[in-house]
C-alpha cells in the first residue's frame, strides 16, 4: 500500500525535524520547503495528499501560499493545516477563510498534530466517496433534488437554507466561517435577502426542529457540523 504524503512548508529547522520524525513513526511519506516559493513549487510538483503549512515564511507568506493553492484548480482539492505561532482570533479566521482545513497553533503537539492530519485525510476521503444523498441521523439531503427530509416528512427550506447545511453536513466536524458559507451562497446563485449568516442558521435550526443540535456554534469564528452522528 502506497505511503500516504505530507508536504510539509516550514522554514524553522528543529520544528520540521520533529515532524519528520513522527511522520516516519506515523508511516506518512513527507516532502519538505523552507520557504514560501518553494513550497507552492513543491505542491506543484508533488501533488501531496494533505500539506502542512506555516504562515510566517520567507519569500511569500502562508495566507499567500494557502490563496494561490486554492484558487488553482488542480490544487485547490488538497487539504491543508495551517501550523503557526500566529494564534489571534484574526489570523486563524483569516487561514479559515482563505481555505485551509484545520488550523494548529505553536507551541503543538506532535500526537495532536498527527491526528489532525488523519482525521482530515480520513474526512477529505469520505468527501470524496460521498453519494449523492447526504444521510444524518432521522435527517438526508438529497442534494441534486434540493430536498431535505426528515423520515419520510420533507422540510421545506429556502435555497440559502439548504446551501448553508448542505455545506455543514458535507464537512462534518470542520469550522467554515461565516464568509466562507456566504460564498457557497453565491456560489449556488442563492438570493440571500439578509446577508447575515446568523439569521439564515437561526431559520434553519427552527425549521429542522427542536431538537436539532447537530450545528454548533462557533463563538468568533463561524459554525461546524457535530462529526459524531
Amino acid at each position: 500500500m502506497q505511503k500516504q504524503k505530507i508536504l510539509l512548508i516550514e522554514d524553522e529547522e528543529d520544528i520540521a525535524e520533529l515532524i519528520r520524525l513522527h511522520a516516519d513513526i506515523s508511516g506518512y511519506k513527507i516532502v519538505t520547503a523552507a520557504d514560501g516559493l518553494n513550497g507552492f513549487a513543491a505542491v506543484e510538483k508533488e501533488l501531496p495528499d494533505i500539506i502542512i503549512l506555516d504562515i510566517m515564511l520567507p519569500g511569500q507568506s502562508g495566507f499567500d501560499v494557502c490563496k494561490r493553492i486554492k484558487s488553482t484548480p488542480k490544487l485547490s482539492h488538497i487539504p491543508i493545516i495551517v501550523l503557526s505561532a500566529k494564534s489571534e482570533e484574526t489570523d486563524i479566521v483569516l487561514g479559515l477563510e482563505l481555505g485551509a482545513d484545520d488550523y494548529v497553533t505553536k507551541p503543538f503537539s506532535p500526537r495532536v498534530l498527527f491526528t489532525r492530519i488523519k482525521a482530515v485525510l480520513r474526512r477529505n476521503s469520505e468527501e470524496e466517496k460521498s453519494s449523492p444523498v447526504i444521510v444524518f441521523g432521522d435527517y438526508s439531503i438529497e442534494i441534486e433534488t434540493y430536498l431535505v427530509k426528515k423520515r419520510d416528512k420533507q422540510i421545506s427550506l429556502t435555497l440559502s437554507e439548504f446551501g448553508i447545511l448542505r455545506r455543514l453536513v458535507s464537512n462534518r466536524g470542520k469550522v467554515l466561517t461565516r464568509n466562507q458559507l456566504l460564498d457557497d451562497l453565491s456560489n449556488d446563485d442563492a438570493y440571500v435577502v439578509d446577508r447575515n449568516i446568523d439569521v439564515h442558521v437561526a431559520a434553519l435550526r427552527r425549521k429542522l426542529g427542536p431538537n436539532f443540535e447537530h450545528i454548533e456554534t462557533v463563538r468568533g469564528v463561524g459554525y461546524r457540523f457535530k462529526a459524531d452522528d
